[in-house]
């Protein structure tokens, strides 16, 4: 098992790219229809008073900066780097008294939430854990049913939109989009002292994006002034394309330390600071491109063979495309048997202000009569998720722990997946 997850990881980490475009490139070619080679140009030439109505429906395209397309990379690049990461510390923890180590804890802890323990002075937590998601909703709206509609831009002279009837036209664009991604990570933290320990976790990522995109043009004006092709008697009203695009490599790094503050018999404070670096490369979606740090308050106690645990904390993002976060987690471990134990966690991260980049909202027309066009059936709203965790480590006769999870969104934020899979090695020496 751990030489099959090695190499896993040596071929996410190494695999040439299985197409000639990235994913980023995937999803703009998806917007892309005709020879003109920009997102949402007509291929027409210009008419006999020089204006090119092929270009009238990119500034809708491009709106706050490339809202749409950002929106869509910023949303894969944010699940990409935030791929949940196995606990800090599992397996069995001690605390040195006299020279005598002391155990603190009785199962093998948490998968995805966090304890107070601490490993021990001199101790290593070692993990792999391989993760399979298939992103199948965006906001609740299925990836396969996504709709854009493109409005014509506002021509001079006149400050009427709508007015010509041609600036009433507008396309409607339906997306099916497949995005999937595999994460294999690499975890470790070593035990400076009895209450200080530190750690690192390598990820290495392969996303790929492919998909499929047919549009249509409305002449609500009446004329034929704009098509993907034939005549003004003749047009041809629809296109589709379809484009793919895999990347593979080394994925956002992240190091934390954990500090204990109390650790008795039966409850336990700590304090983990963690930092996720831009290592990932973000034109390719395997990360973030954003530097983001992380603070936790953690409680945890013993009862027995249960073990609650529970935490609060803050998480700061340096994107100009990405919020800050409010962090509230928890959850228990529970010793089954000498082999086995059940970790269940809820995990939930709350939007900190406006969403920074965000879906268009509705145009509004202000002839023949005042009406608005819905730009896209993605709703606007912030991006709080919760997630509901299941697990079990089972315990092998070298002492090396087999972990499975499963993680389950409870609310439509982001994209996500129904659910996503994780199943990995841990080992605690």
């Amino acid at each position: 098992m751990p030489r099959r997850l090695l190499a896993l990881a040596l071929l996410a980490g190494a695999a040439a790219p299985l197409s000639a475009q990235n994913p980023r490139n995937a999803i703009n070619q998806l917007f892309t229809f005709g020879v003109c080679g920009q997102p949402l140009c007509l291929d027409l030439n210009p008419d006999t008073t020089g204006v090119n109505h092929g270009l009238h429906f990119i500034p809708a395209l491009e709106t706050s900066g490339g809202t749409v397309i950002s929106f869509l990379t910023s949303a894969i690049g944010f699940s990409v780097s935030n791929t949940p990461i196995t606990s800090s510390s599992g397996g069995t923890t001690f605390r040195f008294e006299g020279g005598v180590p002391v155990q603190t804890s009785t199962s093998a802890g948490p998968i995805l939430g966090e304890r107070a323990q601490t490993l021990g002075r001199g101790r290593w937590f070692v993990g792999a854990d391989f993760s399979a998601v298939r992103f199948e909703r965006l906001r609740g709206v299925e990836l396969n049913d996504i709709v854009f509609n493109f409005r014509h831009e506002n021509r001079p002279p006149l400050d009427t939109v709508g007015v010509p009837s041609f600036e009433r036209d507008f396309i409607q664009m339906n997306l099916h989009l497949a995005v999937n991604l595999l994460v294999a990570s690499f975890t470790a933290s070593y035990g400076i002292s009895d209450g200080i320990d530190v750690g690192v976790a390598v990820p290495f990522v392969r996303t790929s994006v492919s998909g499929q995109s047919t549009a249509e043009i409305f002449l609500v004006g009446g004329d034929t002034l704009h098509r993907f092709g034939g005549t003004g008697t003749n047009p041809v009203l629809t296109a589709s394309t379809q484009a793919a695009g895999v990347a593979s490599g080394l994925g956002d790094i992240e190091g934390h330390i954990k500090i204990t503050l109390k650790q008795g018999e039966r409850l336990g404070i700590a304090l983990l600071t963690s930092a996720r670096f831009p290592t990932g490369d973000d034109q390719s979606l395997l990360g973030a491109g954003s530097f983001s740090a992380r603070g936790l308050g953690i409680v945890s106690a013993r009862l027995g063979n249960f073990n609650p645990h529970g935490s609060v904390g803050y998480t700061v993002r340096t994107g100009d495309q990405l919020t800050n976060s409010f962090e509230l987690n928890g959850g228990f471990d529970n010793l089954l048997a000498p082999w086995a134990t059940m970790a269940v966690d809820v995990l939930g991260s709350w939007q900190v202000g406006a969403s920074k980049i965000d879906v268009p909202a509705p145009v509004p027309y202000d002839a023949p009569f005042p009406y608005t066009l819905q730009v896209t059936n993605i709703p606007s709203r912030r991006d709080n998720f919760l997630s509901a965790s299941v697990g079990f480590k089972f315990r092998t006769k070298r002492g090396i722990q087999i972990v499975t999870n499963a993680l389950v969104p409870l609310l439509d934020a982001g994209l996500q997946p129904r659910v996503s899979w994780t199943g990995g090695l841990e080992y605690t020496f």
